[in-house]
């Protein structure tokens, strides 16, 4: 945790700085065999817009980031569950590591509220303004 705290800054930079070039090199096109992306041959050395053909706006493509992280998240909060079931497991009564047990499952539970109420208020938002349309 003092590594991330101390070099928080350093890893944002370097993660932007790598993902803003891939981004804006990336190639555009269309192809309608395969979904996107005509023109582009990663095999020649080009950078690919990964995003498909079907995203043109920027609900679309939040709706798919969404899509990605909870594809993600879910199997991470159901294996953080089960890590906090082997805490307790192996706490064995000691009082300081079922402390321990239950606030990495309280911490586990209040990420796992984050992730499915950002999924629903984004869908909520996403619903409420097509309905003004």
């Amino acid at each position: 945790m003092k590594f991330l705290k101390k070099n928080l800054f350093k890893i944002i930079l370097i993660t932007f700085l790598v993902v803003v070039p891939v981004f804006s090199f990336a190639q555009t096109g269309g192809n309608t065999q395969t979904g996107g992306n005509s023109g582009c041959n990663p095999a020649d050395g080009k950078i690919c817009n990964p995003l498909t053909s079907d995203i043109d706006t920027v609900q679309e493509f939040i709706h798919k980031l969404l899509e990605g992280v909870l594809k993600i998240g879910i199997p991470l909060v159901a294996l953080a569950i089960i890590y906090c079931g082997f805490l307790f497991v192996a706490a064995r009564g000691n009082p300081e590591s079922i402390k321990k047990a239950k606030s990495a499952l309280l911490y586990t539970l209040i990420g796992a509220a984050i992730l499915l109420g950002s999924w629903a208020i984004a869908k909520l938002i996403s619903e409420t303004v097509l309905a003004l349309d």
